[in-house]
């Protein structure tokens, strides 16, 4: 199998098409794909949230000459690369890089859907719809208990304590708006505005106050936490369809 074949494997699961539409509907910006190709046939796959030199030299030690990530491998245009960067070590040890980035976050079994899952989400209403049916950013769903009781949940599944809870921790939560990673911006405000608590992490003070000033309650939880959890489902899946192709699972615990 080659990085064509797994990418397209990749590709069924989180169609690159979300994340060109996310982007034009948004204005945004993504760089999800094939980042570095490789001509040898796939001996191995490293899952990680990010490239980091960790996950290179997890790669290295497991002989995979594959990694999966999230977070775009390269965000923005570079102009030179370091001989100590995560890209170099690549590129020095033939191992290829696709990444998997709001098509992920957006599609039907993606990061945004687990990580309200995650919550005892029984129902999602996806408040930012894509074209693909139950895709898109953003969900809006039930939850029976105190802001006290979510912030409790989310540390014990998400398995971090790393939160900080803006509000009353004694108010009864009924709905719960939740954005993966730091995607909680104005619009998303008004899409979730039957929400009692927003969720998102690397929140803006200008965003924390707005929803403050309305009443809401705010969970800042960490980017890593809230995006992780569903990426280890997602590889859960895809290590099933790879067939003879080991694949493990790089967790930088040192972020939740």
């Amino acid at each position: 199998m080659n990085v064509s074949s797994v990418f397209n494997i990749l590709n069924e699961y989180a169609p690159i098409k979300l994340s060109s539409e996310l982007v034009a509907l948004e204005n945004g910006y993504d760089n999800s794909g094939i980042i570095l190709p490789v001509t040898e046939d796939i001996k191995g796959v490293v899952f990680s949230l990010d490239l980091t030199v960790k996950a290179v030299e997890r790669a290295i030690e497991e002989g995979a000459n594959l990694i999966v990530t999230h977070h775009p491998a390269i965000y923005l245009p570079i102009n030179k690369i370091s001989e100590n960067s995560a890209i170099f070590l690549c590129l020095k040890n033939k191992i290829g890089v696709i990444s998997m980035h709001l098509n992920l976050d957006t599609c039907e079994r993606g990061i945004d859907y687990y990580l309200a899952q995650g919550l005892n989400a029984k129902t999602q209403t996806i408040l930012t719809p894509l074209s693909i049916s139950n895709t898109g950013y953003g969900r809006l769903f039930s939850f029976n208990g105190t802001a006290g009781d979510l912030k409790s949940l989310y540390e014990k599944v998400f398995k971090t304590n790393k939160t900080v809870l803006y509000g009353n921790p004694n108010v009864q939560i009924k709905k719960v708006a939740s954005f993966c990673g730091s995607g909680l911006n104005e619009s998303e405000i008004e899409k979730g505005k039957d929400a009692d608590i927003f969720i998102s992490a690397d929140i803006k003070h200008h965003i924390i106050l707005e929803l403050l000033e309305k009443g809401k309650l705010v969970l800042e939880v960490t980017h890593y936490s809230s995006e992780v959890y569903g990426f280890k489902k997602f590889y859960e899946f895809i290590a099933t369809k790879l067939n003879e192709i080991k694949a493990v699972f790089y967790e930088n615990e040192i972020m939740l």
